[in-house]
């Protein structure tokens, strides 16, 4: 065997999966909507690549987008896997304003990030964004949002075009990334609070971190007894 001759069939392998994924990515709808079982359209493009997914797995793509990722992965057509979900018009997240109660969880759950608002505050979608993935429906605590349709008798690709996936797909790195920044940013703003708290001196003694409940009993109890004494030195003078 040629040296080396194995890594190199291995790398040549992967290449040839990343550009199968890639070209399955671009014949996906990017709704992001995890019908398909997966976290998102990428990583469904992927296991198909990898051979452990079947292409029915999509239903905002209908049998339109079987015939296409079938196309490209080189297997049979088949129907839709209707325990997926069943083709249909798109739908549009509206936000019943009388009813909002300004949770932001819905904002949260947006793959897309086209609801905004603030704490407390009234939410609204932006239609032209949504993609329809129905996310944000579990995600509300007082069921203010509804999904009409909208594309009405037009389904699957015939009501979603390749310039939509393509900016929900943008919209959808957006917001992977604002998402790292936000935890990042969480992060490093608690090591920072949790050293301020370390270098704090109270008699003598570290603040004892409030989210350990046994910590902060031995703290009240020495404060009591520390008070206790004090008291006790007080009256006996």
């Amino acid at each position: 065997m040629i040296p080396g001759a194995g890594a190199q069939a291995s790398s040549q392998a992967t290449a040839q999966e990343q550009a199968l994924a890639d070209a399955l990515d671009a014949a996906l709808p990017q709704t992001q909507c995890t019908r398909c079982g997966f976290p998102d359209c990428r990583r469904y493009a992927q296991a198909i690549a990898r051979g452990e997914a079947a292409v029915n797995r999509c239903p905002p793509g209908g049998l339109e987008g079987v015939v296409r990722l079938a196309a490209i992965a080189h297997r049979p057509v088949v129907d839709l896997d209707t325990a997926r979900g069943v083709e249909g018009p798109r739908k549009l997240a509206v936000i019943d304003e009388a009813w909002c109660i300004g949770c932001t969880l819905c904002i949260k759950a947006c793959p897309v990030d086209c609801i905004v608002g603030a704490p407390r505050r009234m939410h609204t979608v932006v239609s032209d964004e949504c993609t329809g993935c129905e996310l944000c429906l579990p995600a509300c605590p007082v069921d203010c949002i509804a999904m009409p349709e909208v594309t009405a008798p037009l389904t699957g690709w015939a009501a979603w075009s390749p310039a939509q996936a393509q900016a929900s797909r943008q919209r959808y790195r957006f917001h992977l990334q604002r998402v790292e920044r936000d935890q990042r940013e969480e992060d490093e703003r608690l090591a920072r609070k949790a050293r301020a708290r370390r270098d704090q001196r109270v008699d003598g003694s570290p603040v004892p971190d409030p989210m350990q409940p046994e910590q902060m009993r031995t703290a009240i109890e020495a404060t009591l007894a520390r008070t206790r004494q004090r008291q006790g030195t007080g009256e006996a003078t």
